[in-house]
């Protein structure tokens, strides 16, 4: 058989891949569930699409008839069905896009927009040296930061079945002989049968361990083939577009690390301790572990060279000579003998870090390794000698990439955050300070009180902590935490944990807190103010509300200027990171004046740390709070990146990877590693080619400090945020009817019940939009397909501003749209959240209001709104439709929604029934599938 053709233009592969996986679907159906199911699943597709197609009233008509009379079991397959149906069509459509970067990549066209290779392109067109590239990277961090949280909808089960369906796909595109296009066909159905009698939903509350394993599970599928694969394709195109003078090849030091949360994030999670991390750490000591030990053995099978044969360096046959192996069999093959002596090491480095054995056990015995570094010298030397003796297409294959990555994960695999929310370490410097008889009351303190307080206790060698004082079981388990951090960086090194987070920075004595618990836990050591002074944990304040973002320049200012902070920050790790907080940002002020904020914010440290920079050598590294959806800051990585403000990239970025964006970016391997890239080549060119600071050395230069955009477009925007968080808090703060109408008429309550996140949906036992978290509340208005924190006040706001400004006000916005790129990329996401919004099926979902009046009272403000922002959207852009620029994804939406409203109609139904008092384990079950399954096929909803 030929293979399908692969047009980078054509959809024709896409769509014969969603019909291929359908039509098994469909027979998994009907073999599974019998020919009426099966009928009635069919008939609820045609009328949806037909709907969709040609948007007949009276199709939608028949369809509300058809799933308001289906049975509560004859719901749970319609629902089951159409959930599995959006799983098949986004692995399909993930294929598709890997489809057609391989077209655009035989074809010889530019490389696309995202690459690396892009960006280096630009680079050198823009007159970049190598010299310049070596700076940047000698002082770069780039790190994607995976967090557990209550979106990941789909278990580890079915996602190890998707990924083998993703490989047979891929296999179905080659040229393929009529025997094994049956055989992938067998294989496509079994797999899909896997899935139907695989439970889509967990049983038991999910805990944190089961978010470790999850997350850890990414290792094995991607991470560690797919970052030292990105490492040595970035240094083969740097060796290609930016050789060195001296002919040296790229060799770049570990710039871009992973990091996670799961583990080390306490706030608000009561199942977080120092056992947590403890195991956290372990297990991800055991996940890199037991990776080093499975290439180790397969490099023993391959590097079977002989000294009858090859020569070897000193040094190889020195780590021969020290290996426990004495086999007659293998004295003339020193790399296996050394390899094994290698192996031997690491099996008894599990043992130490991992609490674990070897599936397959050394030979001998030997001492661990003390540290990854040692770990690779030992590789590094086995490399060299190849090298140097003609077998240097011998390490390239394996070798290399082991060593890169070992490089990169070490013992310790990524870097575990630590964060608390600042209230919660107020509590434990409370006691601290009452039990050592210095202050009775610290929370009764003003803030000069506290801050000279705090500053008198660090400048203090002794500790505050009392022998025998009968300290709360809170502040012992946080004091454990720290305790258990500062055990781990020795055993697995400084990388293990590095950030300890602040969640609710709102003062300077909040960063001062976090000193004064690290000094107590052997974290800080030396003398506030005097020399040597430093911190092992660098302190992080993250500023989330709309108040705490305008603070944060001032609370930063403030912290940097008491006696001693300069120097030591500066001793400690001369580098200040600063999250910034999108969800609660968004959830306070609403999307426009978020983002709005978060720029001005951004734009303001970075003038401080350039001052800073400049007077003690202190860089900034901004932290990004970023979730799935675009309400949480979600969107393109690449745009957003570009879109930060000059000057506040610098090189070095942090970012949160959050629910299930993990599984949709980096499940598939080689679409992970090309997410992976996308940070890479959005950090550089929004670090260089932002600045244009050729050939200087001055701290704010490369920090990348310079003016930004426009003061006609600053103040346009200050004028939009000013009106858009006033309708957009008159309506969510206002309104008295505002909280019983989200509660009755979207999902929340029910996704609180749902077990998908070890943590609780609000931080207090309270309705009060205030006290929920913003992830569910983001979640459930993706549910009910209302979306309303991507795009609501924003509409008002152009309409006020144009009123205001009747002859050149639409100019102006429209100007800022093609000019400025926070402009542009804010405009880009909400057309996307606009597109994916339906307000006629989030009108079923206000029927659920079961007070008329709360219902059209709230429900015409959204609509209203709604309106006013579309239309602003295609004033300011000229386009007359959503996704103009982005047909990729309209195409996908035109192909999905008929197959999400189905869902989104039985989800209504069976909540009506649910609270109607039909409370039975069934119905409870279709509603939790239904939520699971509007969450795939929207995919970015968390």
């Amino acid at each position: 058989m030929l293979a399908r053709s692969n047009d980078s233009h054509s959809d024709t592969a896409l769509f014969d891949d969603i019909r291929h996986l359908g039509r098994l679907l469909g027979e998994v159906i009907r073999e599974q569930e019998g020919q009426p199911m099966y009928d009635t699943v069919e008939k609820v597709r045609q009328l949806s699409v037909a709907f969709h197609r040609e948007g007949d009233t009276r199709q939608r008509r028949a369809l509300d008839k058809l799933l308001q009379g289906l049975s509560r079991d004859q719901a749970v397959s319609v629902i089951r069905a159409f959930s599995y149906f959006s799983i098949l069509a986004n692995i399909a459509e993930d294929r598709h896009a890997l489809r057609r970067r391989h077209a655009h990549e035989l074809s010889g066209d530019k490389p696309p927009a995202g690459s690396t290779r892009a960006a280096l392109d630009k680079l050198r067109q823009a007159g970049f040296d190598a010299a310049q590239l070596d700076e940047f990277f000698a002082h770069a961090l780039i790190s994607p930061v995976l967090t557990a949280h209550p979106t990941e909808v789909q278990r580890k089960s079915l996602l190890d079945a998707e990924r083998v369906i993703a490989r047979l796909l891929a296999e179905r595109d080659q040229p393929l002989a009529p025997r094994r296009q049956r055989d992938i066909d067998a294989e496509l159905r079994a797999r899909i049968t896997q899935l139907w009698q695989t439970r889509l939903l967990r049983y038991t509350k999910l805990r944190v361990s089961d978010e470790i394993k999850n997350a850890l599970s990414y290792y094995d599928s991607t991470f560690f083939s797919e970052v030292p694969r990105l490492y040595i394709e970035l240094e083969q195109d740097l060796d290609e577009l930016f050789p060195r003078p001296d002919g040296r090849p790229w060799r770049l030091q570990p710039f871009f690390r992973m990091g996670h949360w799961i583990g080390g994030d306490r706030d608000g999670n009561p199942f977080v301790t120092a056992e947590t991390l403890a195991y956290a750490l372990r297990l991800q000591a055991r996940t890199a572990l037991e990776y080093y030990i499975n290439q180790v053995h397969a490099l023993g099978a391959e590097l079977s060279v002989s000294l009858m044969l090859a020569s070897a360096s000193p040094a190889l046959l020195a780590l021969a000579e020290a290996s426990p192996d004495n086999s007659e069999h293998r004295k003339d093959e020193p790399y296996r003998r050394a390899l094994i002596g290698v192996y031997a090491r690491l099996a008894a480095t599990l043992r130490k870090l991992g609490a674990a054995e070897v599936l397959r056990h050394e030979v001998g015995q030997a001492d661990p390794y003390p540290t990854a570094e040692a770990f690779a010298t030992d590789l590094r030397i086995a490399r060299d000698s190849l090298a140097g003796h003609h077998a240097e297409a011998l390490a390239r294959p394996r070798l290399d990439p082991l060593i890169r990555a070992v490089e990169v994960f070490g013992f310790h695999l990524a870097s575990i955050d630590l964060r608390q929310s600042s209230d919660k370490h107020e509590e434990v410097v409370r006691e601290l300070l009452a039990a050592a008889h210095l202050c009775s009351d610290y929370s009764g303190l003003d803030e000069p009180e506290r801050i000279e307080l705090l500053l008198r206790t660090l400048q203090d060698p002794r500790p505050l902590r009392v022998p025998d004082a009968g300290y709360s079981e809170w502040t012992r388990s946080e004091l454990a935490v720290f305790e258990q951090a500062r055990d781990a960086r020795l055993l697995l090194g400084e990388d293990a944990i590095r950030q300890t987070i602040i969640s609710h920075t709102e003062s300077v004595s909040d960063l001062l807190e976090v000193l004064v618990l690290q000094k107590e836990c052997g974290l800080f050591h030396g003398t506030l103010g005097r020399p040597g002074a430093n911190a092992e944990l660098l302190v992080v304040p993250l500023f989330e509300t709309i108040d705490d973002l305008r603070n944060a320049p001032d609370i930063m200012r403030g912290f940097f200027a008491l006696p001693g902070m300069a120097e030591l920050v500066q001793h400690s790790y001369a580098l200040q990171e600063i999250m910034l907080g999108y969800s609660d940002s968004n959830k306070d002020g609403g999307y426009f004046t978020s983002n709005w904020e978060l720029h001005k914010a951004s734009v303001a440290l970075a003038e401080l740390f350039g001052q800073l920079g400049a007077n003690h050598g202190i860089r900034l590294r901004l932290f990004h709070g970023r979730g799935g959806s675009v309400g949480r800051g979600g969107g393109p990585s690449y745009e957003a990146i570009l879109a930060q403000p000059a000057g506040t990239v610098g090189g070095s970025i942090r970012l949160t990877e959050q629910g299930e964006v993990i599984s949709s970016k980096y499940a598939n391997p080689e679409i992970g590693r090309h997410n992976l890239e996308t940070l890479v080549a959005a950090t550089l060119e929004a670090t260089l080619l932002s600045t244009r600071a050729k050939g200087s050395d001055s701290p704010q230069q490369r920090q990348g400090v310079r003016a930004g955009a426009p003061q006609v477009f600053l103040q346009a925007a200050a004028a939009l945020s000013q009106q858009a968080i006033t309708t957009y808090r008159e309506l969510v703060y206002g309104n008295v009817r505002f909280v019983d109408y989200f509660y009755a008429a979207t999902p929340i309550s029910e996704i609180a019940g749902l077990n998908i996140g070890s943590r609780p949906a609000s931080r207090k036992a309270s309705q009060s939009i205030a006290d929920l978290r913003a992830i569910p509340w983001s979640f459930s208005w993706g549910q009910c397909r209302v979306a309303l924190p991507g795009w609501y006040g924003f509409g008002s706001a152009v309409e006020a501003f144009i009123a205001e400004h009747p002859e050149t006000g639409a100019e102006l916005l429209a100007r800022m749209h093609k000019q400025w790129p926070f402009f542009r990329a804010l405009l880009s996401n909400m057309d996307m959240v606009l597109a994916k919004t339906d307000l006629a099926v989030a009108s079923h979902y206000a029927q659920l209001v079961p007070e008329a009046r709360t219902r059209k009272q709230v429900f015409a403000a959204i609509e209203q709104e709604w309106e006013r922002s579309v239309q602003a959207m295609r004033l300011i852009t000229g386009w007359n439709g959503f996704l103009e620029t982005n047909p990729t994804l309209a195409r996908s939406i035109r192909a999905r929604f008929p197959y999400i409203d189905p869902l989104n109609h039985l989800q209504v139904e069976l909540l009506r029934r649910f609270r109607d008092g039909q409370t039975d384990e069934r119905t409870k079950r279709g509603i939790h599938l239904s939520i699971n399954g509007i969450a795939a096929g929207l995919r970015n909803t968390g």
